[in-house]
C-alpha cells in the first residue's frame, strides 16, 4: 500500500476512525464501517475506496486534496464519489473543478452536493447525516451520523404477535423511527458549535478540534478566529456524554510533548479516560 499521508487509528466498538489532523497543515477523516469521510486537506491512498465525504469548510488544510481525490478515482476506474460542502461554496468548488480540469487535462467525474444548517442526508436504511451551523471565520459546517432503527410503540408493547401484525395490516404505523448518534464532526469551530448542537455532546464518538492549549493564548483571540482553547473543555467537562472525544487540530506553535502536559495538567483524569488526542 502507498503510504503517501500520515493516518492515525483508534477503534471504538464496532467503530474505527482514522486520519490525521493538524492546523494549517491538513485535515481527512475517515469511518470505514460508515462507509463515510470528512474534510480532504490531503487524501491518504488507503481512502481512495470511500466514496462519500462530507467537507466542513473551504480553508485549503481542509479541501485542497478534492481535485486530486476525485482524479484518482478515476484513474482508477472507480465509480464518481458524492462529496457535501457547504452551499455557498458548491458554485466556487465546481469552478475550481473547471479550471484544474483545463490544467491536468483529465475529466474530474464527481457529484457535488451543497448543505445547510438543518438539512439531512439518508446515506441507507440505517444511516442519516445531520448537518449543523459552526462557527469559524468562513461559513462552516459539523456533521452528526445517526443510526436509525423502528421500534415498537409503546401502546402496543403487550400485544401478540399476531395482534400486531393484524394491526399493521389495516394500515396503521405500529412503530416509530429511534435515532442514536454514532459520530459527530466538529470541523473547525469555537465553543458555540458544540453549544449550539447539543446532539454533538450525546454522540459516541465526538471528533473535534483543541487548536490552542497553553494559557498564554488569549481565549477571546482564539474563539474570534474560530477556534477552540483546551480551557473550554475544561469549562464543559459535565456536559460531555461521549463515550470517545478525539482532541484534534493542534496549532503548529505546540509540539507533542507540549500538547500532553498542558492537557494532562488541565485535565488530569482525562474526561475519565474518554479523552484521546490525536497526535
Amino acid at each position: 500500500m502507498v503510504e503517501n499521508a500520515p493516518i492515525k487509528t483508534i477503534q471504538h466498538g464496532q467503530l474505527t476512525v482514522e486520519g490525521y489532523s493538524r492546523a494549517a497543515v491538513q485535515t481527512y477523516w475517515r469511518i470505514p464501517e460508515l462507509k463515510l469521510g470528512f474534510d480532504l486537506g490531503a487524501q491518504p491512498w488507503d481512502f481512495m475506496g470511500t466514496a462519500t465525504w462530507f467537507v466542513s469548510h473551504t480553508h485549503l488544510d481542509h479541501i485542497a486534496a478534492l481535485p486530486v481525490y476525485i482524479a484518482r478515482r478515476r484513474m482508477m476506474k472507480m465509480d464518481p464519489p458524492t462529496i457535501y460542502l457547504p452551499d455557498h461554496a458548491l458554485p466556487h468548488v465546481q469552478q475550481l473543478l473547471k479550471v484544474v480540469n483545463r490544467l491536468d487535462r483529465g475529466r474530474l467525474p464527481c457529484e457535488l452536493i451543497g448543505v445547510s444548517p438543518g438539512d439531512e442526508v439518508e446515506l441507507s436504511r440505517e444511516l442519516v447525516v445531520t448537518v449543523c451551523e459552526t462557527k469559524h471565520t468562513v461559513p462552516s459546517l459539523g456533521y452528526i451520523v445517526w443510526e436509525r432503527r423502528r421500534k415498537l410503540k409503546d401502546e402496543y408493547a403487550g400485544l401478540s404477535g399476531e395482534q400486531i401484525r393484524d394491526i399493521r395490516m389495516t394500515g396503521v404505523d405500529v412503530s416509530h423511527e429511534v435515532r442514536m448518534p454514532r459520530v459527530a464532526y466538529l470541523g473547525d469551530s469555537s465553543p458555540p458549535g458544540l453549544d449550539n448542537n447539543p446532539d454533538m455532546y450525546e454522540a459516541e464518538v465526538l471528533i473535534c478540534e483543541m487548536t490552542f492549549v497553553a494559557r498564554s493564548h488569549r481565549k477571546e483571540k482564539i474563539h474570534k478566529h474560530g477556534h477552540m482553547h483546551l480551557d473550554d473543555f475544561v469549562s464543559r467537562r459535565e456536559r460531555f456524554r461521549n463515550q470517545l472525544i478525539i482532541a484534534s487540530h493542534f496549532s503548529t506553535r505546540y509540539h507533542d510533548r507540549q500538547i500532553r502536559q498542558m492537557v494532562e495538567r488541565a485535565l488530569p483524569d482525562w474526561l475519565d479516560g474518554r479523552l484521546q488526542l490525536w497526535l
